[in-house]
């Protein structure tokens, strides 16, 4: 008898309960897998060709995401301009990359977000010829290398040259690969030349040393830095490149560009919340050498920033910058730290849902024990209503028959403690029932 009042009492049970846990867990399913996925365990960022500084960068926000257990594919590209067009392609299969100053004007940035500027990138004007130049004006009529078409260096030489009334009718530009720069400098073949280099860059290096080769101290550095936000006066000191050669001889202005860390829109937060943590931790100090020097122009604390002049800025990244890494990822990793973030805004879903339905399935549980009882008192009241016509003993007997019937199968009826006594009422009832069967001249 008890196991059957458990097996019933189990059943009436599970009957509530499958419902909600079947609405817990495709409200859970939906949150998972629709509103907030896990992230994707491979992040590509386009770099530039191995051995660049891009490249370099990468590899060492590669240490970062191995760590977090999730894999950085590098990509070597053409350099700034075709990591743009990468990112603004849907099938290029890239989800970040290094984007140079000033190349968002011309390109189209809608979808991208920025995650702050992480290096400066200065712009280099060298020149042969033993008369000093300042200013970029100076350079009208002469033959300049602007670097490979389409490159970065060409875009942004090309549209400083063009601020100062330098085109194609004005003076002799020529695209022409970085490398070869030193060569055709020397030889004469040029009389300038832009390169867009970081200064431990070896064509810079190069270039510095060349005989008959400089570099142009930009006499008006802050005029440009005001009139592009992209640009920033930066002064390279005497003799800090080479002191025993004392190169440079003095103190030489240049102005600079800063490189972007850039991803689409669409790319998963947990993975910009890392990316972000890897630009903090590799380009939020400076950078020492074997030697205990540090590299040029890296001020700890300068990058990355926390604002982009081109482009949108991620809110993701703003956290990252003024809080740090999300307080999970501090103590457990980065994987568990997703997972119990996503459980968290999956409660934003599941709550709404849970509070009606945990509210009602008493409700629920309360009408379907009520119902057993009724459904034996429709059966005494029917059987009563039979009775009236009941005129001889034998039909009377009959009914009576009837009546033991309903008593032993309510006799067996499996109802909670709660619902004692709605039981011990329908009984009193049948009791009454009995009674007036039995003396049917009441009836």
């Amino acid at each position: 008898m008890r196991s059957r009042f458990v097996r019933f009492q189990l059943r009436d049970l599970l009957l509530i309960a499958v419902p909600v846990l079947l609405a817990v867990a495709a409200a859970t399913w939906f949150t998972f897998r629709l509103a907030h996925p896990a992230p994707p365990d491979t992040l590509v960022l386009s770099a530039a060709a191995a051995g660049s500084p891009y490249y370099r960068y990468a590899e060492r926000y590669r240490a970062v995401f191995e760590r977090n257990g999730v894999k950085l594919e590098i990509r070597e590209s053409g350099g700034s301009l075709a990591n743009l067009k990468s990112l603004s392609d849907p099938g290029s299969g890239v989800d970040a990359a290094f984007v140079q100053g000033g190349l968002a004007l011309n390109n189209d940035t809608h979808g991208l977000l920025s995650l702050g500027r992480i290096a400066y990138e200065p712009l280099w004007v060298f020149y042969n010829g033993s008369t000093p130049l300042e200013r970029l004006t100076e350079l009208k009529g002469k033959r300049i290398l602007v670097g490979p078409a389409g490159s970065g260096t060409s875009s942004l030489a090309l549209r400083l040259l063009a601020a100062n009334g330098i085109t194609n009718e004005t003076a002799t530009l020529i695209n022409h690969e970085l490398p070869d720069y030193v060569d055709l400098l020397a030889k004469g073949e040029a009389d300038a030349g832009f390169l867009v280099l970081a200064p431990e860059a070896k064509t810079i290096q190069r270039l510095l040393r060349t005989p008959d080769i400089h570099f142009m101290s930009f006499a008006n550095a802050d005029a440009y830095a005001q009139r592009f936000p992209f640009l920033s006066r930066l002064v390279l000191r005497e003799g800090v490149v080479d002191f025993a050669a004392n190169v440079p001889h003095s103190d030489t202005t240049l102005i600079a560009t800063t490189v972007a860390v850039v991803v689409r829109e669409s790319l998963h937060p947990a993975l910009v919340n890392l990316l972000a943590q890897a630009l903090q931790e590799v380009h939020g100090q400076s950078t020492v050498n074997d030697a205990g020097e540090v590299q040029l122009f890296q001020n700890a604390g300068e990058f990355p920033t926390a604002n982009d002049p081109e482009f949108a800025f991620s809110d993701e990244a703003r956290r990252v910058y003024r809080s740090g890494a999300p307080l999970l990822q501090r103590y457990v990793p980065f994987w568990v730290a997703t997972t119990v973030d996503r459980l968290m805004i999956s409660l934003v879903v599941l709550v709404p849902i849970l509070i009606p339905l945990l509210r009602f399935a008493p409700q629920i549980y309360d009408w379907r024990i009520r119902r057993r009882i009724i459904h034996w008192y429709g059966e005494l009241k029917r059987l009563e209503a039979s009775a009236k016509s009941a005129t001889t003993s034998e039909e009377r007997a009959a009914k009576l028959r009837d009546l033991e019937t309903i008593e032993a199968a309510v006799d067996n009826l499996p109802i909670p403690l709660g619902f004692a006594d709605r039981l011990y009422q329908l009984r009193q009832h049948i009791e009454l029932a009995r009674r007036r069967l039995t003396f049917a001249g009441r009836f």
